[in-house]
């Protein structure tokens, strides 16, 4: 059996403004990086921003488990399919982090015969995005302590600096560190952090801004630490936001590259879902949006995360609602929520399936909650047996959705047909009732109290002190308006990753919250989740080489 990236490198590429051309796209509207790759350039923004709108689909997951889910895989599968039907389809996903590629799971790229091209490229440097928004981060970091080394003119208390540094890359030991040693030339002593690039504000803020002035709006208003007497500094206050909106200049305009079927992918931005806000940019959702009569676009991890985040955060924000949302799963990740484990999950165990399937079933619910149609779909393994399949498929239909198989990995826009019949169908004839989870005028205490019960299933909320302190003083400073962004495990819908299935009887433990003023949110962390993530054991950086001036191992 071929790998991912092997289907990959045997793919035959077109030209990047053949897939362009699908979408009534331009050359001289390009700004090429090679042959298959462009970013889309501020000139068709502004010639198509009276275009209406095409109909929007987001693809969201079951919690992920070892055995596979294949989220992104059905979101290519699917647009490819949506292509062979004749419609006029594109894709809108993230862009993979350097850190969990070189670290711990797969990229961002799908899989099989579903995935998007140049694959290599994708999940390394692409077109330099992620790069852009570590340099802005960080030049931040270093404006805002040069700033305490030349006179400290705004009073910055030292012992109340909140802004992080970052880079793009698992790294435990740079989470907590100390910075300043040495000569009185070398800058003050004090704790600092790291967090991983995909975490950082930065981040959020290139994702949510929806052109060059609401970027540097959203930038102006980052706070990066407090005064003695605990009035928040902002990156406006330290003059950065003009050299920061220089470096994003070109990261902010959204990426086009194919699928192995030539179907449009609009690949741009890559927030974390686990521990930030999970969805590809704005920009480029509302772009695909403009050229195409049906765009899918996915939120990371399980619904309870990035579901949750995308309808309550970004479509909040952006002013856009799904008209339909598939839901992924596979046999074998609710047999393994059904207590199998991960060596036994080939064979036929229907009790098993029974006894996981409560995992998709709150998942059913809880998208039920936003008033949108769903179709569940199975991203199907050749061990599947028909008994499995035919319980899943009566399972979800009493729940009041619709079901389709899908076999992208396999067979690629063939396989996802059936998927996007039920798709196109709910688009023609069921209307989207959308709302949002909670309002904004909630307390942010009532609004993380919201999520913790009706989403998670918890029956309330633990905070330490400390994060009792920062809720109050975030609400004191004029922040409790803002919606919430929980980090939380992507395992489990509790904040314990032991916890499969459908847990009950449990709290949320909130130990920190803090705000994101720029991107607009406030950041609830619980549990033992961590913004920089470190690497396994055996990290997936000992098995890629470049052998024959070919990349190797990559998934």
């Amino acid at each position: 059996m071929k790998t991912d990236i092997e289907i990959a490198q045997e793919a035959q590429m077109v030209h990047v403004k053949e897939v362009a051309a699908k979408l009534d796209i331009a050359e001289e509207e390009l700004d090429l990086y090679g042959k298959y790759k462009a970013k889309l350039s501020d000139e068709l923004i502004h010639r198509i921003e009276n275009n209406p709108d095409g109909k929007l689909v987001l693809v969201t997951a079951i919690n992920p488990t070892p055995a596979g889910e294949g989220k992104t895989t059905v979101t290519v599968g699917l647009g490819q399919a949506l292509g062979r039907m004749g419609k006029k389809a594109s894709i809108a996903l993230r862009e993979p982090s350097l850190g969990p590629c070189f670290g711990i799971k797969g990229g961002a790229a799908g899989g099989g015969y579903s995935q998007v091209v140049p694959m290599e490229d994708l999940n390394l440097h692409f077109t330099g995005d992620f790069h852009a928004i570590t340099s802005a981060n960080n030049l931040l970091a270093a404006m805002l302590d040069n700033h305490i080394q030349q006179g400290n003119a705004l009073n910055i208390d030292t012992r109340q600096i909140v802004w992080k540094r970052c880079m793009d890359m698992n790294d435990r030991v740079l989470r907590n560190i100390v910075v300043g040693l040495g000569s009185k030339m070398d800058g003050y002593v004090r704790e600092d952090h790291f967090v991983i690039s995909v975490a950082s504000e930065i981040m959020a803020i290139l994702c949510l801004a929806n052109d060059m002035e609401d970027l540097k709006d959203k930038l102006s208003k980052i706070v990066v630490a407090y005064t003695v007497d605990g009035k928040p500094v902002t990156a406006a206050d330290l003059k950065a936001v003009g050299a920061m909106a220089a470096l994003l200049k070109d990261a902010l305009k959204p990426n086009m590259i194919q699928t192995l079927e030539h179907t449009p992918a609009f690949v741009h931005g890559g927030p974390f879902a686990n521990i930030a806000h999970g969805c590809n940019s704005v920009r480029a959702t509302k772009l695909a949006l403009k050229l195409s009569d049906i765009v899918v676009t996915e939120a990371g991890f399980g619904a309870d995360l990035g579901a949750e985040k995308f309808l309550d955060i970004k479509c909040r924000k952006a002013g856009i609602s799904p008209d339909a949302i598939v839901l992924v799963a596979t046999i074998r990740a609710l047999k393994y929520n059904g207590g199998v484990a991960k060596t036994d999950l080939s064979n036929e165990n229907v009790e098993a399936l029974k006894k996981g399937i409560v995992n998709l079933e709150k998942h059913i619910e809880n998208l039920q909650q936003f008033g949108v149609p769903i179709v569940v779909t199975l991203n199907q393994f050749i061990t599947d047996s028909e008994a499995e399949l035919a319980y899943v498929k009566e399972f979800v239909e009493n729940k009041g959705c619709d079901f389709a198989l899908a076999q992208v990995w396999e067979k690629g826009g063939e396989g996802g047909l059936a998927l996007a019949e039920k798709v196109v169908d709910i688009l023609e004839n069921k209307k989207a009732d959308f709302k949002m989870l909670y309002e904004d005028d909630m307390s942010l205490e009532d609004k993380i109290h919201t999520i913790a019960t009706k989403i998670y299933g918890a029956d309330g909320v633990n905070y330490t002190a400390a994060a009792k302190k920062q809720l109050a003083k975030i609400t004191e400073l004029g922040y409790g308006k803002l919606p919430v962004c929980m980090a939380k495990t992507q395992y489990s819908l509790s904040d314990d990753q032991t916890k499969l299935g459908r847990p009950t009887g449990f709290d949320i433990n909130v130990r920190d919250v803090y705000v994101n003023a720029g991107a607009g949110f406030v950041v609830a962390i619980t549990g033992s989740i961590m913004t920089m993530p470190g690497l396994p054991k055996v990290p997936a950086a000992e098995n890629i080489d470049v052998v024959d001036d070919k990349i190797v191992g990559l998934f």
